[in-house]
């Protein structure tokens, strides 16, 4: 749906519809697993909306070296931008973080991830957006992500801190397809976009107020 939005039409959901995302942000509780992962970059992926604003937040946390958007879920024939958004390709949109475990762990990109990426209790949309290539899922890429994500998802909906379920999905990777060119570091490349504005500015500001020891002001381009 965001491709088709004028200025208008997105500030007048985001008036009449929808809270401003930074209203939405909830500080998720600190994962009581903590991820054990050896020295070296690793990669993890993310489903989590819109992935400009995925990768937006993602690229302002320190330790994170590199955010990719792209396509999961799917295959390779229908992985592109204007085919996935139709919403029956089977894809997710994504991003593929690539972090230094000894500055950020997977449990705090987790813990951000729920507090201010996406909202955990919306199924197949977040915020304006609306179909299953828009749903929020984790995919582990190694067993100990797994056996992290599964334990903080449980330890959530345990908390209590969201009045509705957490329909965030474990999907496993079948393989990761970059987007086009004109996706990568769109926040970066356009902070005046009528949606950037609207829906991810304020994520960003939510990421420096709740975990100000990782944010990081300069965006990381991956």
């Amino acid at each position: 749906m965001k491709g088709h939005f004028s200025a208008a039409l997105l500030l007048a959901l985001c008036a009449a519809c929808m809270q401003p995302a930074e209203a939405r942000a909830v500080l998720a509780p600190a994962p009581a697993r903590v991820a054990k992962e050896s020295d070296g970059l690793k990669r993890a992926i993310f489903a989590g909306g819109c992935f400009w604003g995925v990768e937006g937040v993602f690229s302002h946390v320190k330790g994170v070296t590199s955010a990719v958007s792209g396509f999961h879920g799917g295959s390779g024939k229908t992985a592109k931008y204007d085919r996935v958004k139709q919403g029956d390709t089977g894809h997710a949109e994504v991003v593929e973080v690539t972090y230094d475990p000894r500055v950020v762990r997977y449990d705090q990109l987790l813990r951000i991830y729920f507090s201010v990426i996406a909202d955990p209790t919306q199924l197949n949309r977040q915020g304006p957006d609306t179909g299953t290539q828009y749903r929020t899922a984790l995919v582990p890429l190694t067993e100990e992500q797994r056996l992290v994500a599964s334990a903080y998802i449980a330890q959530l909906r345990a908390s209590g801190v969201w009045k509705r379920p957490i329909v965030t999905r474990m999907e496993g990777l079948d393989r990761f397809y970059p987007a086009e060119a004109e996706h990568q570091d769109f926040m970066a490349a356009n902070p005046r976009h009528p949606y950037i504005v609207t829906w991810d500015v304020a994520k960003v500001r939510s990421l420096k107020k709740l975990f100000p020891a990782l944010y990081k002001p300069q965006f990381t381009k991956g």
